[in-house]
């Protein structure tokens, strides 16, 4: 049985969850961003001083064996103000409750992974109570994951302002892994969150799992504005080593003008592979949908396409 490990966090890694979760023969394990601090999840760790969980359940409900009205209601959002439990979602809440009784923030994830029959593991970076912050290339310091996307610049780099300690879980994790998957998601703010934590990187630098980066379709404003495939790869090694990547996955879908006019109002470009020469290997492949003139990564296409790099035929 295959080992295999995602990193990452929001809604790319709770793809990759529903698109692994039903092949035989291998054993998930995502590991997780607790950097968030918007919404419902940032008021909850601000309160509680605990760490962010939002990504977390976002994962744990895609993990779930049978996504039923149970884990449905798990990301079901309260109405109301923000004095009371509007805005919260119920199993932010049920986490937090969880975390409180027993004291322990991977001890509750545990125990609800077990309620939520979670076909895998779900274990998050840190434990600790984090804020990422990010130098653009101007200079300005940005705090707050939730704020650096909302700045006119351009990121160059993004850190904790002290030494964070990873979960000996995830460390432990990673050193047994034998396929490592970053991404789909946020580059900066999802997925380097986790990387730039010294214990995380050390793993990666000594574990001999294939490393792949999922590259995003298109960019995201305020993060990778104009961003190619290259420029996502340099920022993850920039951040974590040159040892971080084995093999760099893309789509090669032909995504009408319409649609790629639509994404350009909203401030989104494709991301394009624009040299020719690369020290990773690049697969290519049919791994998008555009329904609802939408474009997202289908889940079914990436089962096909991620089951081959696990059996070795693509690396």
């Amino acid at each position: 049985m295959k080992k295999v490990v995602i990193i990452g966090g929001g809604h790319g890694v709770s793809l990759l969850v529903r698109a692994l979760k039903t092949l035989s023969d291998i054993q998930i394990s995502a590991i997780v961003t607790v950097a968030d601090d918007g919404g419902s999840t940032g008021r909850l760790r601000q309160l509680y001083q605990i760490p962010a969980m939002g990504d977390i359940r976002n994962v744990m409900c895609a993990m779930a064996e049978r996504e039923n009205l149970f884990s449905q209601l798990m990301n079901y959002r309260f109405e109301g103000e923000e004095f009371d439990v509007g805005g919260h979602n119920l199993g932010n809440l049920i986490l937090t409750a969880l975390t409180q009784q027993c004291g322990d923030f991977i001890e509750a994830i545990q125990l609800f992974s077990k309620v939520m029959n979670v076909h895998g593991d779900i274990i998050p970076s840190s434990s600790e109570v984090l804020t990422l912050y990010a130098r653009m290339s101007d200079g300005t310091i940005v705090k707050g994951e939730s704020n650096i996307p909302n700045f006119d610049n351009r990121i160059q780099t993004v850190f904790y302002d002290h030494e964070v300690s990873a979960t000996s879980q995830a460390i432990e994790t990673i050193r047994q892994a034998d396929v490592i998957f970053y991404g789909i998601g946020s580059l900066y703010t999802s997925i380097i969150p986790n990387l730039i934590i010294k214990d995380i990187q050390i793993a990666l630098q000594q574990s001999k799992a294939k490393k792949i980066f999922l590259c995003n379709a298109m960019t995201q404003p305020g993060e990778t504005d104009h961003y190619s495939l290259e420029d996502h790869v340099q920022a993850i090694i920039d951040h974590s080593g040159e040892y971080a990547i084995d093999l760099c996955v893309t789509h090669q879908n032909q995504i009408h003008q319409e649609l790629l006019d639509k994404y350009k109002r909203m401030g989104s470009t494709q991301v394009e592979v624009v040299e020719r020469n690369h020290p990773y290997q690049i697969c290519k492949g049919d791994i998008l949908t555009f329904e609802r003139g939408l474009i997202r990564h289908d889940v079914e296409k990436m089962r096909f396409l991620l089951k081959q790099i696990i059996d070795g035929k693509v690396i």
